[in-house]
């Protein structure tokens, strides 16, 4: 009796058992299905923590652009594949007409975000605006260009110069093609609702965040997410707090410091062409003198800042290009022509940087330490970017620590080492003006891709370097982080891309 009770009580168990799974598997089952017609409609958004806030409401021309296009709202004719070189976006095709002049057709059925085509007068109107904003967008630096319709679908762009890098220009999101309700009288230009991308600009809410929705009508492959709630996270122990506790799902840059305390596999490293540069005012105060910028130089232990500000995620400069462009180190040669050091004396200077990227306070500190034991007295001033980036252009700094993509702009360094080292250069923080630099750019500029234009590149980088204007500290291995259940993030070392139309939410693979 007592053995029979016991086996119908378990076989009672048993059975029960199987009937609880067979329900809990039909929920989950259940569940799965929801959560995959939830992900097939697309009604899911992603949640994206952004390194810097808008510096001018989100203007295209400007270096907000880069946020537009890491958004993909914004689009330009020309994009870069991996290796740089320009492929077919809003332009289908271009021939180069002579050697000033190039031609894009552009690529039809077509709407902006506000509803109106997209046909070559919109392409003339949206470069034109560029051409004639103040300030210009540093890929235009150095570069006069005019821009006319020939038919409905193409354009003629026109260079002063012989350019042979004008589709690699048209790749710079500052070049975005925006609709013509875009660009105010006042030179003001509003990208609400009013680019190409596969997703719409629809709340700009100031420096706090901003709303983006799937365009449906999106010329190409309809976006995976229904939308983007970016908001903008200086802090990066905040941006990493949102990465461990859920409430982001893409973060951007991740400080070194905090990569310990996040699940190792929600980070993940990208190499990046960007420089952690010491740049020296070449035109007042103590390193006016070569012999000073040359003691800064020699000064300066950049394999301590690696080791220990940066933890070993970050390689020791070789030159102003790092590993990020594999041609680079091999066409080197040892810098000739720079000043001997000279004693500082106690030369009195002002070191600048911003709080934006995490690490930079930190590696100002540790350069501060060994300024100081070389002879130099040191005062820092360390602020948000947008509130210090007008007094750095100004000159106000005798010396600035500045994290910079040495390829953001074309894809090609030659602009950014104008930019930053021409006389004419919009954003050159060192108040270089060396006619040696500037005829080694010159040539660079002016010749077509390939190993001439790369062996000229690495002569410029040389004469500059030879200045000591710049003083190369490390390469950056910018930290992405990404929940689990975010797919197909973009890692781009050229911070161009973050989120695309392939982005999507989904169940944690492991």
């Amino acid at each position: 009796m007592t053995l029979r009770r016991a086996f119908y009580r378990s076989t009672f168990y048993l059975s029960l058992g199987v009937l609880s799974l067979a329900l809990l598997t039909g929920c989950q089952q259940e569940e799965s299905s929801e959560e995959a017609a939830g992900e097939q409609a697309g009604n899911n958004r992603v949640r994206v923590a952004m390194l810097q806030p808008p510096r001018s409401g989100l203007n295209p021309l400007t270096d907000d652009a880069f946020k537009l296009s890491r958004w993909r709202t914004a689009e330009t004719l020309v994009r870069l594949d991996d290796d740089g070189d320009p492929q077919p976006f809003l332009a289908t095709e271009w021939e180069q007409i002579d050697e000033r002049t190039w031609r894009f057709e552009i690529r039809d059925n077509v709407t902006f975000h506000d509803g109106t085509p997209l046909t070559s007068e919109q392409v003339v109107h949206a470069l034109t605006a560029a051409t004639r904003a103040a300030p210009r967008p540093r890929i235009l630096d150095g570069v006069k260009m005019t821009i006319e319709a020939d038919g409905e679908h193409a354009v003629r762009v026109r260079t002063e110069h012989a350019d042979p890098l004008v589709p690699n220009r048209l790749s710079s999101p500052q070049l975005a093609i925006m609709a013509a309700k875009a660009y105010g009288e006042d030179g003001r230009v509003n990208p609400i609702e009013a680019g190409t991308g596969p997703f719409v600009l629809k709340e700009i809410n100031g420096t706090q965040s901003a709303r983006l929705d799937r365009y449906d009508d999106y010329w190409g492959e309809r976006a995976a997410l229904a939308g983007i709630d970016a908001d903008y996270v200086p802090d990066g122990t905040a941006r990493a707090a949102a990465l461990r506790t859920g409430t982001a799902d893409v973060v951007e840059a991740v400080p070194v410091s905090q990569v310990a305390l996040i699940d190792p596999e929600l980070v993940h490293e990208v190499p990046m062409p960007r420089t952690n540069t010491l740049y020296l005012n070449t035109e007042k105060g103590p390193f006016q003198d070569p012999a000073m910028r040359a003691a800064a130089r020699e000064a300066l232990n950049a394999e301590a800042i690696v080791r220990t500000v940066y933890e070993g995620r970050a390689d020791v400069a070789r030159g102003l290009l790092g590993p990020a462009l594999a041609w680079a180190d091999g066409l080197r040669s040892p810098i000739e022509g720079r000043a001997d050091a000279a004693p500082p004396n106690g030369a009195d200077i002002t070191l600048g940087t911003f709080t934006d990227r995490a690490e930079l306070p930190e590696v100002a500190v540790l350069l501060e330490q060994q300024l100081k034991a070389a002879g130099f007295t040191v005062h820092q001033e360390v602020r948000q970017y947008a509130h210090i980036e007008s007094d750095m252009l100004a000159g106000a700094f005798d010396a600035v620590i500045l994290s910079r993509a040495t390829m953001l702009d074309s894809g090609d360094p030659v602009a950014y080492m104008y930019s930053d080292f021409a006389c004419e250069g919009s954003f050159n923080i060192a108040q270089l003006c060396d006619p040696t630099v500037d005829e080694a750019l010159s040539l660079a500029a002016d010749l077509p891709t390939g190993e001439a234009r790369r062996q000229a590149i690495i002569d410029a980088e040389a004469a500059i370097l030879a200045t000591d204007a710049a003083v190369p500290m490390l390469h950056e291995r910018v930290i992405q982080g990404e929940a689990a259940r975010v797919h197909e993030a973009v890692r781009d070392p050229r911070e161009r891309e973050l989120i695309s139309e392939h982005t999507r939410l989904g169940a944690a693979t492991r």
